[in-house]
């Protein structure tokens, strides 16, 4: 079970969304949580990556190491 408060003009469009087309309302939020959740995911997810990198605490390779590691340029 979730629960979550909306912005009042958000509210409104989800309301107006869902009278036009005969959905509830959590129809429409589970769609768009379903199609961004793993979005969301990858981004986050980056940026924690991203932070490792900057810390040091994350082994980068340039696009040559890789190639040569798995013998490509051969």
């Amino acid at each position: 079970m979730l629960a979550l408060r909306l912005p009042p003009e958000i509210e409104e469009r989800l309301d107006a969304l869902a009278k036009a087309t005969g959905r509830t309302k959590s129809f429409y939020v589970r769609e768009a949580i379903l199609e961004h959740l793993e979005d969301m995911e990858d981004a986050y997810l980056a940026a924690a990556t991203l932070e490792r990198v900057r810390r040091g605490k994350e082994r980068v390779f340039t696009t040559d190491q890789v190639r040569a590691d798995l013998g490509l340029d051969d």
